[in-house]
């Protein structure tokens, strides 16, 4: 079988990615990307790679799913008392990755996280499908799970309390804004000779520079 794997081999030939085909702002970029992918139809177009670290500082990745941009702040949501919460709590500095495979690019952005208000957290909350909701109340996310019998009862139970009425938003469920430190647009070319524009916060503006493959 590793064999097989080792010999798996994609070329890179969609495009190129210039310096001076590329805005001065990375935030500006990045929202430039991310529509061409949205207008290629991409399926979970706005899925990432979170990437924190515990406190004996080892790393854990998995996908969450981008919510938003705003004051060049890359927004997403969870259960404060997840893994991935408790490890937030202790180590701010986090990684996030977009692979957008059929244009054939990656997006690394890596900066310091922190939660935003209790009122966005709530209205985006009110914004998701009411069953979504109920799970975020059901589900003890992270938490050992002896039978799934028990997460079914416990959703089954909340959807009867929570019937004809709305659903509050847990005190433990809310939304987390990193602030990028360093942006990096990988474009995949021919022979692995990738472009990477990388960009670094200095101050109140950004370097843009290029990279080896």
């Amino acid at each position: 079988m590793s064999n097989t794997i080792s010999a798996i081999r994609q070329e890179y030939l969609l495009a190129s990615l210039q310096e001076e085909d590329t805005f001065d702002d990375p935030i500006l970029q990045f929202q430039k990307w991310f529509q061409e992918a949205v207008d290629s139809a991409i399926d979970e177009v706005n899925a990432m790679t979170l990437a924190t670290v515990d406190a004996s500082h080892k790393p854990h990745a998995r996908i969450v799913l981008l919510k938003g941009v705003e004051e060049n702040q890359f927004i997403f949501f969870t259960n404060y008392h997840s893994h991935k919460g408790q490890q937030i709590d202790l180590n701010s500095s986090a990684t996030l990755v977009f692979f957008w495979k059929e244009l054939q690019r990656q997006v690394r952005i890596e900066g310091v996280i922190e939660k935003i208000s209790e009122k966005e957290s709530t209205d985006y909350f009110h914004s998701r499908p009411k069953e979504s909701q109920i799970g975020a109340w059901a589900s003890h996310q992270s938490a050992l799970l002896e039978k799934r019998e028990d997460l079914e009862a416990r959703y089954i139970a909340l959807t009867k309390k929570y019937e004809n009425e709305m659903v509050p938003k847990p005190p433990h469920w809310g939304g987390y804004a990193l602030k990028p430190t360093s942006i990096e647009f990988w474009q995949g070319r021919a022979s692995r000779l990738h472009d990477r524009i990388y960009y670094e916060k200095q101050d109140s503006s950004w370097k843009k520079m290029r990279l080896n493959p």
